[in-house]
């Protein structure tokens, strides 16, 4: 498995590169570090372009094909500051891009948990998180409000089977979506985070009526662009969400005592494992919805661990157990 190495000054800090990419008759300044990834790189061009990194093609003949492969460390390119590379790609302005056209994630990482404190703790995935907090400012929509604790919620197979189609996306939202966020809002703020683009968060939430419910709020919207990528020695490099992001910027509101998010995918919380609770997939909507009481569980487990003043000190993977144990206790009552 490949390992960063090369591009590290005398102090042991990954060397930041400069690098100019041409695109659309125009030359853009990105700079990047040695431990960062092409996927990353690609990331830093769509904050400069508005070309999702799906998207982009980029062309250095001394390069070949390696710049397909998102994973590859840039430290392992011969790469060298003002180093001119070219860009082929299209603006979501230009293509309203769907994400059913990406590659699904089926084999999703169950780490040993050994592993996955190590990459918690590793260095460099530290200093990629410092790096993403510089770089990325999350606008709030609604006010974070003291006392509260905060649900990070996924979209794609979360709140919504993207994969499958309808004449309406409501018949593709998941049961009980809009009564979850209603009940779940009187004790904790809510945040959306999607491993896709602002585009497509705003176009999909708005069709689904999360984000001008009265009954509710929505406090921030995260894409793509806030995610990191970390290493594994087992499972190789991989993109994550790191709620560390949100913590640095609201630190007298929210942290890993107040904090919970579902996902799907176990590897979206590598970083905060204590935080992340794994919810099962809601794919094939029309097959599913009249069986589907996922959230209907969730909003009993929210409500009752909401009286807690620690979040991760709880064992979310037993969640389920959990919320059978409080209703035993309430009917022995």
């Amino acid at each position: 498995m490949a390992t960063v190495s090369g591009l590290v000054s005398d102090s042991g800090s990954p060397e930041e590169l400069t690098l100019i990419v041409k695109w659309s008759g125009k030359e853009y300044t990105v700079r990047v570090c040695g431990d960062d990834t092409v996927g990353e790189l690609k990331r830093r061009i769509c904050e400069l372009t508005n070309v999702l990194p799906t998207r982009q093609k980029l062309l250095y003949p001394k390069l070949g094909s390696k710049l397909n492969d998102d994973s590859l460390f840039l430290s392992q390119l011969p790469l060298n500051s003002s180093l001119k590379m070219t860009m082929i790609g299209t603006t979501e302005e230009d293509l309203l891009l769907d994400p059913v056209d990406s590659p699904e994630i089926l084999d999703d990482l169950e780490l040993p948990k050994e592993e996955a404190v190590e990459i918690k703790d590793m260095e460099v995935n530290k200093r990629k998180l410092s790096r993403r907090i510089n770089q990325l400012k999350i606008e709030l929509r609604n006010p974070c409000r003291k006392g509260k604790k905060l649900l990070v919620l996924d979209i794609d197979y979360t709140l919504f089977d993207h994969r499958s189609t309808a004449e309406n996306p409501l018949q593709l939202m998941r049961p009980y979506l809009h009564e979850f966020l209603t009940s779940v809002y009187a004790e904790y703020d809510i945040m959306i985070w999607s491993a896709t683009s602002m585009k497509w968060i705003n176009l999909k939430m708005g069709q689904l009526g999360v984000l001008d419910n009265p009954n509710y709020k929505i406090t921030a919207l995260l894409d793509h662009m806030g995610m990191i990528t970390v290493q594994s020695s087992s499972r190789g490099v991989f993109e994550c969400k790191p709620l560390g992001l949100i913590w640095a910027q609201f630190p007298e509101f929210y942290s890993a005592s107040n904090t919970i998010m579902f996902d799907d995918l176990k590897r979206n919380f590598v970083m905060n494992p204590q935080n992340g609770l794994t919810i099962k997939p809601f794919r094939k909507a029309h097959a599913n919805r009249d069986s589907d009481q996922e959230l209907v569980k969730l909003t009993q487990y929210l409500l009752a661990i909401a009286e807690f003043d620690d979040l991760s000190n709880l064992d979310h993977h037993n969640w389920e157990l959990f919320t059978e144990d409080n209703a035993k206790r309430r009917r022995h009552r």
